[in-house]
């Protein structure tokens, strides 16, 4: 009989034989990327819904709410009335304002009276006067009593100066009664609060019956037609982002839904701890039930590649995102080999496109199976071994 330890041997021999041929000499299968055409490059941002007029609006005065005519989700116009206070002081201000007017106009009416009367005076004191010297000249009356005749129409004369100076004051306070009754209308006003715009109420935050603070903030609205996205990118990838790009919105509530717009405004300055540019873009759509601060996904499209060699990140070595430098692993005449590449943009799926680096006829591995090594043969899975 044959020995058995020589034929456990023997066939020890042969597995190891085979299994060193299957994972160092027999050409692997691989992966290898093609050329793409019209791949559309989009980088991603999270955001929120938001609105471009957005304001806080609340009366300039001081006082108890007396009216009350709106509440969040209503949508208001421009001039309607939103809110009242009490003006039941402000209106004794007013009239009281508005007597004083009264006041100083009839003033001015006895000033021009009280001129007419001294013009009256000054001209029959002169036409004496004249009578007089004309007297004194012949003798017939003494010079002291000529001059008392001068006299008087010195004092006539001054007494009209002083009607007319007294006219000139009357009208001065006649235009600060009628600056101080515009003054208390203002202020009558300011107790009836008004849409600014064309709105919608977000939120109301006072009562009927609450005493407000001037300044503090009774309702906050928005401008519907200016509900836009809000979107931070990340500083590696904004690069390419500007305004009239389009750009694709999912929104939180509506996940199944997409919705378009672009890119309307790019703030100049970033976010310098998370490293992110704000980024607003339009979203017609999204007007309908807007909810502000709504969470939502925008997707950029910055570029349209007409073609492109891509290949997976993970399928790429010593990946430098800065200079977009890499190692891959290419077939080249049927043979494995490490080749250094340049990457150009990435895509949502991560994948890199090549645009320097690759010799002519090398295939990139988009796969890494195991056994990789530098010279070994491999064949690409879709070519059938001869």
């Amino acid at each position: 009989m044959r020995n058995p330890k020589i034929i456990i041997i023997l066939l020890l021999i042969v597995v190891v034989i085979v299994g060193w041929y299957l994972t160092r000499k027999r050409p692997l299968l691989v992966e290898v990327a093609t050329i793409e055409q019209q791949v559309p490059v989009k980088v991603f941002g999270l955001g929120t819904v938001e609105a471009r007029i957005a304001s806080k609006i609340g009366f300039t005065v001081s006082n108890a709410i007396t009216e009350l005519t709106v509440d969040a989700g209503d949508r208001v116009y421009q001039g309607d009335i939103l809110a009242r206070l009490n003006n039941t002081e402000q209106k004794a201000r007013l009239i009281r304002a508005e007597a004083g007017v009264l006041s100083a106009e009839a003033a001015i009416k006895g000033a021009k009276s009280s001129i007419n009367n001294a013009k009256a005076v000054v001209a029959k004191r002169a036409s004496t006067n004249k009578r007089q010297r004309a007297l004194y000249l012949k003798g017939t009356i003494s010079e002291e009593t000529a001059e008392q005749y001068k006299l008087e129409l010195d004092i006539a004369k001054t007494d009209l100066e002083i009607a007319r100076s007294n006219l000139l004051a009357a009208e001065a306070a006649l235009d600060n009664a009628r600056a101080q009754l515009e003054l208390e209308k203002v202020t009558f006003e300011q107790h009836t609060l008004k849409a600014p715009y064309d709105a919608v109420i977000v939120a109301r935050h006072k009562e009927l019956g609450s005493v407000v603070k001037a300044g503090e903030a009774l309702f906050t609205l928005v401008d519907p037609d200016t509900v836009w996205v809000l979107g931070h990118i990340s500083e590696s990838r904004s690069g390419l982002v500007s305004l009239g790009q389009p750009v694709e919105i999912r929104l939180r509530s509506r996940p199944h839904d997409l919705y378009r717009g672009t890119v309307q405004r790019i703030d100049i300055e970033s976010d310098r701890v998370t490293e992110e540019r704000q980024v607003y873009a339009s979203c017609e759509k999204c007007l309908e039930n807007f909810n502000l601060g709504e969470q939502a996904e925008i997707y950029v499209q910055t570029a349209i590649l007409d073609k492109a060699l891509l290949v997976p990140e993970n399928a790429v070595d010593n990946f430098d995102e800065r200079q977009m430098r890499g190692t891959v692993w290419v077939l080249l005449d049927g043979k494995l080999k490490r080749q250094n590449v340049i990457f150009g943009h990435r895509t949502l799926d991560a994948r890199l496109s090549i645009i320097e680096g690759l010799p002519e006829k090398a295939r990139v591995l988009t796969r890494l199976p195991k056994l990789l090594k530098e010279g070994r043969q491999a064949k690409v899975k879709t070519e059938k071994s001869s």
